[in-house]
């Protein structure tokens, strides 16, 4: 418990004091964020924003964590390094993506196609090491099943490696996107991940407390993940990273996440639900950034097929993704993302609900 505590608030201060530094260095540089021109017309005011804020919070969780691993004299796992992994490697796409906005004055980075190679090697190589036997522990447990999972394991529901590596691409390249589509107000991408990383953080304590790796586990259904206190820590340093980062950025932002944060954290998310075998548990805890995905899709499919048979494109929404469309609406932007930040409160105090009532119901 320590550890959590150390990683997280290391993480804070860290990320707190860094992004301050952040805001100098990427304004004295000209690091700003360019704004799309069919968004809403408010946005144009933020023209020239630093961007690139995600910097700050990857490096504010890595060194948390680490610096946890050494206060407690303790060796680093392999499930927290796949972790750091995912997390690190998603935020340098992100990093590529901003980069190339900046250098070229435009609100285009990467290619989405480069985007997507970018992340699929990642998710690739984090899935194939997440079930390689090569990293199994002393009971066998590799850091990632090879079964569906929703609280845990579902008993009966193995598949194949080759599909646990496309499932593990899937929820990778999805959690990625629909981070990247809510971070577009101040503050609303990085306080709904305060919200969700933190119940991932006691969802690992609780994890740890059952875990069936202990000798004297004698009630209720133990839980068998690899590493769950370690995966804590890293959890624990995230959130700890996000609220440092969301002082400066709130309403209004002094600097933006980008896609080196929203990436970098979606990645996390990903990867926290497959190591700790709740995949399915994330759609309910991560409900927003599951609204926001839809909203984007609804709106392209129903364009599209409108323009298909009538001639003329239709749209659900004025604008995608959805919070956008509360904007169109009259909404104050500080209104969306506080009504945002209520949504994604409720979406995991039902996540954290049914983790605990599953167990109850078990013991």
């Amino acid at each position: 418990m320590r550890a959590i505590l150390v990683g997280g608030g290391l993480a804070l201060l860290i990320s707190l004091i860094g992004t301050r530094f952040a805001i100098r260095q990427f304004t004295l540089w000209g690091y700003g964020q360019e704004i799309r021109d069919d968004g809403p017309t408010t946005h144009h005011t933020k023209r020239g924003t630093p961007t690139m804020g995600g910097v700050a919070i990857i490096f504010a969780a890595v060194a948390g964590y680490f610096a946890a691993k050494l206060f407690t004299g303790t060796m680093p796992t392999a499930s927290a390094m796949l972790l750091l992994f995912l997390f690190v490697g998603t935020g340098l796409v992100g990093f590529l993506d901003d980069f190339i906005k900046i250098y070229k004055q435009r609100s285009l980075g990467l290619r989405s196609k480069a985007k997507m190679i970018g992340l699929s090697v990642v998710a690739l190589t984090f899935g194939i090491l997440a079930i390689s036997p090569a990293l199994e522990d002393d009971r066998g447990q590799t850091p990632a099943s090879q079964h569906l999972s929703f609280i845990r394991d579902i008993e009966g529901w193995t598949i194949p490696a080759v599909l646990v590596v496309l499932l593990i691409w899937f929820i990778v390249a999805g959690t990625t996107n629909g981070v990247n589509l809510t971070d577009g107000l101040d503050g609303l991408a990085a306080g709904a991940s305060v919200m969700v990383f933190g119940a991932y953080t006691f969802v690992n304590i609780w994890q740890n407390n059952q875990w069936c790796g202990q000798s004297d586990i004698t009630y209720g259904k133990c839980y068998e993940v690899r590493d769950p206190l370690d995966l804590a820590i890293v959890a624990a340093a995230i959130t700890g990273a996000c609220f440092g980062f969301l002082w400066w950025n709130a309403s209004p932002a002094q600097i933006f996440m980008g896609d080196t944060g929203s990436l970098a954290l979606g990645g996390a998310l990903a990867g926290l639900a497959i190591l700790t075998r709740t995949e399915m548990l994330l759609v309910i805890l991560g409900g927003l950034f599951v609204v926001e995905t839809l909203s984007v899709m609804l709106q392209v499919t129903w364009f599209k097929t409108t323009k298909r048979f009538t001639g003329t494109g239709r749209r659900i929404f004025r604008i995608a993704p959805i919070h956008h469309h509360f904007e169109m609406l009259g909404w104050e932007q500080v209104t969306v993302v506080i009504r945002f930040w209520i949504i994604t409160g409720l979406c995991v105090a039902a996540g954290l609900g049914i983790f605990y009532a599953e167990w109850v119901a078990g013991t």
